[in-house]
C-alpha cells in the first residue's frame, strides 16, 4: 500500500525538477573566453571584456556614419526601422577583411551598460568602397544579429553608444551614437 503513495510523490517530484532545470537562466561567459555565436547562442549576448586585439597603426578605416535612431536605408534613402548601423569606408587599394566590432551601450539615467562583441564572418569591404553593417536580426548582406531584449530596445532613457570596429591589416575605426529617449521607433 505504501509503494502506491510514493509511486504518484516520486513521479510529481522528477516532473519539478525536470520543469526547474528547463527555467534556469544561462550563465555568463567566463571572463577572457571567446564571445558566443549567434548560432550557438540563438541571438548575441552581452560579453564581459573586449576580445579585439588589433595593434595595427595603419590608417585605412573609417566610419563614415554610427546611428541609432532615424536610420534611412543607405541604397533607397528611404526610413527604416531604428537599429544600429554603422556605415565604412575603406580608405586602402585592397579588400578589408576580418572584421569585427565591440560596442558599448549605456543608459545615461540609470548608468547600466551592456557591451556586444561579434565577429562578422563573411563580411567585407572593397578598395576605395563603403558597406553598411546593420545590427537589426534581418538575413542578408551586411546584415547581423542583436540582442533583442539589450537595454538599447528596453530602456526608455537616452542610451549612448561607443563602437569599436576592426579589421585586418588596419587601424581600428571608433566612433559613437545615440538613441535618445522615448518608448520604441519614433516616425523618422
Amino acid at each position: 500500500m505504501k509503494l502506491r503513495l510514493l509511486i504518484p510523490a516520486i513521479l510529481a517530484a522528477s516532473l519539478s525538477v525536470v520543469g526547474l532545470a528547463g527555467c534556469q537562466a544561462a550563465a555568463p561567459p567566463p571572463a577572457g573566453s571567446q564571445a558566443p555565436t549567434a548560432a550557438s547562442a540563438g541571438g548575441v549576448l552581452p560579453v564581459s571584456t573586449n576580445p579585439i586585439v588589433n595593434a595595427s597603426t595603419t590608417p585605412g578605416l573609417t566610419i563614415v556614419l554610427a546611428a541609432a535612431e532615424d536610420i534611412v536605408d543607405p541604397d533607397t534613402k528611404a526610413a527604416i526601422d531604428d537599429r544600429l548601423q554603422v556605415t565604412l569606408r575603406n580608405d586602402t587599394a585592397s579588400e578589408l577583411s576580418s572584421f569585427e566590432i565591440y560596442y558599448v551601450m549605456t543608459d545615461v539615467t540609470t548608468g547600466q551598460s551592456e557591451a556586444y562583441y561579434q565577429a562578422l564572418t563573411g563580411f567585407t569591404v572593397a578598395a576605395g568602397a563603403t558597406a553598411t553593417l546593420s545590427f537589426d536580426g534581418e538575413t542578408g548582406p551586411g546584415h547581423f544579429p542583436e540582442n533583442a531584449f539589450s537595454i538599447y530596445r528596453s530602456s526608455k532613457n537616452q542610451v549612448d553608444f561607443t563602437v569599436e570596429v576592426s579589421a585586418a591589416g588596419v587601424k581600428v575605426a571608433n566612433a559613437t551614437a545615440t538613441k535618445g529617449s522615448g518608448a520604441g521607433d519614433a516616425a523618422d
